[in-house]
């Protein structure tokens, strides 16, 4: 590469640490385990990493947006629609960028052979979705609201309803990875991942809120879910040792 174009690539700013879930929360079981236990290095980003790979809308299908269309008769469970922007560290909007959603059915289960709890699988239901944002950065989901469901972190633990998501900013270096929670869920507060973010304000970015206008009249409830890929409004990530 270039000594001097390379000299000019300015490095991503660094996360606020009270923003973002700690690496070792012994709340939280599995990280007791993965958590470095020496210093991160940072890696220098080179001009590779910060201009590509880029994703097209070639591996987009018509019903990947739309989870209650993927099998051979709808899923059982309440249908919602979610939708949101992903915005950079500015606030302008990413457009034509990937966001992809996994998640367990409405009895909290995911179909995957490593699932051993006991509720129904929903043959219906593959419980994941893709889409590109448009020019003004916004997605939108049609789904079904996923149940909780134990997960043995500690005695009587259960998870909260949530929604997985992945959202690529211009590179690979810009992936996010995080959890989408519902408004008014109890669950919250007994949950250690949401509650290894130090920061209040900024767990409650992961709570989406209740949206009358996506709402569908006497189909789906709408919530919506903005994502913020850098800066001060960050939205927070999943612990990456967890």
């Amino acid at each position: 590469m270039n000594a001097k174009l390379q000299a000019t690539l300015a490095g991503y700013r660094g996360y606020d640490r009270e923003t973002q879930p700690d690496y070792l929360y012994p709340p939280y079981a599995s990280t007791v385990k993965r958590a470095p236990h020496e210093p991160l290095l940072p890696l220098q980003a080179t001009l590779s990493e910060l201009t590509g790979p880029i994703f097209g809308f070639d591996r987009i299908r018509a019903n990947d947006f739309d989870l209650t269309k993927q099998g051979n008769a709808p899923p059982i469970g309440e249908r919602i629609v979610v939708t949101g922007r992903v915005l950079d560290g500015n606030g302008k909007p990413v457009p034509r960028t990937l966001v992809e959603i996994w998640q367990a059915n409405s009895a909290g289960r995911y179909p995957h052979r490593r699932d051993t709890h006991n509720a129904p699988i929903d043959p219906n239901f593959y419980g994941a979705g893709r889409t590109m944002t448009d020019a003004s950065g916004r997605y939108r989901f049609i789904t079904i609201r996923p149940g909780e469901y134990p997960w043995r972190n500690h005695h009587n633990a259960w998870r909260p309803a949530h929604i997985h998501f992945s959202v690529f900013g211009a590179s690979f270096l810009t992936r996010l990875v995080t959890q989408m929670y519902f408004p008014g869920d109890p669950l919250l507060e007994y949950d250690p991942m949401f509650m290894s973010i130090p920061d209040e304000r900024a767990r409650q970015r992961l709570v989406s809120a209740f949206d009358w206008e996506h709402t569908i009249p006497e189909q789906a409830l709408g919530y919506r879910f903005d994502i913020v890929l850098r800066g001060r409004d960050e939205t927070p990530t999943e612990n990456p040792f967890a």
